[in-house]
């Protein structure tokens, strides 16, 4: 098991007890619509131009939740493994998957010590994102792994919600203009958070309602890639979200969701392809 200070290794308990708590409500939310949603409506079209062909490819999706998003994978052909730290999301995303006629391996384990479960140069793609590197304390570390579970020659291919739209909030006086609420760059340590609201539909946590969340700007996420031997591909920077974030926001025709024609033009979501050396 990957050390870290007693601080921090609570908090990443308290985050396995939030997701836990999540879990059963995510499952019946219409935000998931699990067992009626198109698997493939998840991802923006860039993210297959940039996957290319799976058939037949090794691929890990890390941080994988209920696996809404690692389905589309094995129905692309690819040999599918699911990864996450809550064993109740784990033990839902293998029903689903099973449901769903498709062979996905899941293991429940924290990223940071994934590889002495599925051991190393296992993986031809690692894939990540939407909602995951805040849960992270530790990029470096992070970066490692997911090195040492690629092959030579082998990528990560990492989609996230950009930083700007994790800094950006609605203005209090109730106008649809947004403004600054939060930190854009890393370096303040962990934000906590207590709800007993998640970001679905659905009653309210009745246990596990605190976690903690870590910032990441865009340039510490890419120098970190870097100094850890990959070389970079591509990074794509969209104005477009799977789903409302702001009230304001209105349907593209790909389906997903953008601001107004008369709002700037701002990255909400991105897309990075990295590389490991053969």
């Amino acid at each position: 098991m990957v050390a870290f200070d007693e601080t921090v290794r609570s908090m990443m308990n308290a985050n396995r007890a939030n997701w836990n708590a999540r879990t059963p409500i995510h499952v019946l939310s219409e935000f998931y619509s699990v067992g009626t949603k198109d698997p493939l409506a998840w991802f923006a079209p860039f993210e297959w131009d940039d996957l290319g062909d799976l058939e037949g490819r090794d691929l890990v999706h890390l941080q994988s939740h209920l696996g809404v998003e690692t389905i589309a994978f094995a129905l692309k052909g690819a040999r599918t493994t699911g990864v996450d730290f809550s064993d109740t999301a784990i033990a839902e995303a293998t029903r689903i998957a099973h449901e769903h006629g498709v062979a996905i391996d899941y293991v429940n384990s924290d990223v940071y010590d994934v590889v002495d479960s599925l051991g190393p140069s296992r993986f031809d793609i690692v894939y990540t994102g939407k909602g995951s590197l805040c849960y992270l304390p530790d990029l470096p570390r992070w970066a490692s792994t997911v090195a040492t579970l690629l092959r030579p020659g082998g990528f990560l291919y990492l989609v996230e919600f950009h930083p700007l739209l994790n800094a950006l909030g609605p203005k209090p006086d109730g106008t649809a203009d947004l403004t600054l609420f939060h930190d854009y760059l890393e370096g303040r340590g962990a934000i906590e958070k207590d709800s007993t609201r998640t970001y679905t539909d659905g009653p309210a946590l009745r246990t596990g309602t605190v976690n903690y969340e870590w910032t990441h700007g865009l340039g510490e996420v890419i120098t970190t890639l870097i100094q850890a031997g990959f070389t970079i591909d591509r990074l794509t920077e969209t104005e477009l979200l799977p789903w409302q974030r702001w009230p304001q926001m209105v349907r593209a025709d790909s389906g997903w969701w953008t601001l107004p024609k008369n709002a700037p033009r701002i990255p909400l979501l991105y897309g990075l392809k990295a590389s490991k050396p053969t």
